[in-house]
């Protein structure tokens, strides 16, 4: 067997990793050519992180993250109120194992959304399983859910992702039945997985946002134990993003 049908055996058994590796191996001088076993080890690795980058890039895919972003790319000007090491030490995505929560707020447009995306980013390149939804349309998806059948696997799925996202917490007058949906979601998380939320109402705000005492208190007690709080401060990060654009 020839190596074209070495390497078309290699693509048949979805073996590309291995396969680009293979072909990489065989231009290099044959005094360069490495060892049987040391072949076999290269041509192993290189189909491990093939494999790796896959299920990173359907698990990026499968969150649906509302901007493409990056930890590296968050601006710290001292008027964001934005700790470096705060987010530094976040990025290691440590406390999704410790089941934390992350509760980011801010006026509109200060970047709330976009350090939550490049938080949940980072739990992707990790591994971990992540869902990134706006409160509205999680609500919504949940309310369908329950005129289909379907609402008891919806939120099992919720429950079984590592990170859930909350966008936009804040905007939406909830009824009792929205709260005691979202009571539900956060008590079944409670102490076995992370969740980040966004909001532009300060956290003390929260609990009249609830406007129901009891479910309130039930809410944010398991919210606000084990969280880490980012307060933003400053200007729109948009409009200043136009201002440099316009200037540039």
């Amino acid at each position: 067997m020839n190596t074209n049908q070495t390497i078309a055996q290699m693509r048949t058994l979805n073996l590309t990793g291995m396969a680009r590796a293979y072909q990489s191996l065989l231009q290099l001088p044959l005094n360069e050519h490495p060892t049987a076993d040391m072949l076999i080890a290269q041509l192993i690795e290189a189909e491990v992180l093939e494999r790796n980058h896959r299920k990173m890039l359907t698990t990026i895919k499968a969150a649906k993250f509302r901007y493409q972003a990056a930890i590296e790319e968050i601006d710290f000007l001292a008027q964001r109120n934005l700790d470096k090491n705060t987010i530094l030490r976040l990025s290691d995505v440590s406390f999704i194992k410790r089941a934390e929560n992350v509760l980011i707020t801010g006026a509109t447009g200060c970047g709330k959304s976009y350090i939550a995306s490049a938080l949940g980013f980072k739990a992707c390149q990790m591994g971990n399983r992540v869902a990134y939804f706006s409160m509205t349309k999680l609500l919504q998806r949940l309310q369908m859910a329950k005129a289909d059948g379907s609402y008891i696997k919806e939120l099992a799925k919720i429950e079984k992702t590592q990170l859930l996202i909350l966008d936009d917490w804040g905007l939406q007058t909830l009824d009792t039945q929205a709260k005691l949906t979202l009571l539900q979601i956060i008590e079944d998380r409670h102490g076995k997985a992370a969740t980040i939320i966004t909001s532009q109402l300060p956290v003390p705000q929260w609990f009249d946002y609830l406007n129901e005492p009891t479910l309130a208190d039930a809410i944010l007690d398991r919210i606000l134990q084990q969280a880490h709080r980012i307060d933003l401060k400053g200007e729109s990060m948009r409009k200043r993003k136009k201002i440099n654009e316009v200037s540039s």
